[in-house]
């Protein structure tokens, strides 16, 4: 029994060692063990259920400029990506763009580049540079491959040393399950489950330079997350419950903000 558990120790210990991928912009390692073309097979699925049952925004003004501002940020992150010799990681996104009307205010992207706003956010992001905060932001996890990193763990945690191919076709039913789990698909608005803080401020960083990459000042980021902590005080809105806003994040954002300038005033 104990050689049972050592070996299945040291298959996983070799599995994540093997496994490992590095973040684009931040240089931090993380356990990749899903090909990011199954995540993007499953967020696909889930992305066309999700628009099935949702109703898309009418007002077209508003659905152009989401449509406008994730093709610019999208452009420049493909830009930075190809400059840096990480092209492989959005090679299977096919960029997406959708405004849904909804009065909560939130706002996500799916591997493969599948992006959703609510129109219930757009007051809080009041202007174009406000959607390319939140737009940064959300690209940003998915070029991360969080989503992927929080399924890597949860397979470790809950198939132990099972070989990926083995996983993915003897247990699909599981490991589709474990993705539902990691997106929160399935809730009543396809809301996704909180990242940790690291993926988050991970997050804040990739997108203030990507959005500064795509022309829009980083300076707005700030003031939008402070318009998201007021608005939290009497009640907390669906986009904080996901996103929690606290004084350190804010700070973090404005020490950042020096090299983000850097990007948006090399435009």
């Amino acid at each position: 029994m104990k050689s049972i558990l050592i070996n299945a120790f040291l298959v996983t210990a070799l599995l994540v060692v093997q496994s490992c991928t590095t973040v684009p912009l931040t240089g931090r390692s993380q356990l990749s063990l899903l090909p990011e073309s199954s995540m993007v097979e499953m967020s696909l699925s889930s992305y066309d259920q999700f628009l099935s049952e949702n109703k898309l925004s009418t007002n077209q003004s508003q659905t152009d400029m989401i449509k406008r501002v994730g093709k610019r940020v999208a452009a420049a992150v493909e830009q930075y990506l190809k400059d840096n010799g990480f092209e492989s990681y959005i090679e299977t996104f096919k960029w997406e763009f959708n405004l849904v009307e909804s009065d909560v205010p939130n706002a996500w992207c799916m591997p493969g580049g599948k992006v959703v706003f609510y129109s219930g956010i757009l007051p809080m992001t009041q202007n174009e540079a406000g959607v390319a905060v939140v737009m940064g932001h959300e690209i940003a996890h998915a070029v991360a491959r969080h989503g992927n990193e929080r399924m890597s763990y949860a397979m470790v945690q809950q198939m132990g040393g099972i070989a990926l191919s083995e996983a993915l076709k003897e247990k699909p039913a599981e490991t589709q399950a474990l993705f539902s789990t990691a997106y929160g698909l399935g809730s009543q608005y396809g809301v996704m489950l909180p990242f940790s803080r690291k993926h988050e401020y991970e997050a804040d960083q990739m997108g203030l330079i990507f959005m500064a990459m795509a022309g829009y000042d980083p300076r707005s980021a700030v003031a939008f997350w402070k318009r998201m902590s007021e608005s939290g005080k009497s009640s907390t809105p669906e986009f904080l419950s996901t996103h929690p806003v606290d004084v350190n994040r804010i700070a973090a954002l404005e020490k950042l903000m020096p090299e983000a300038l850097k990007y948006y005033q090399g435009q």
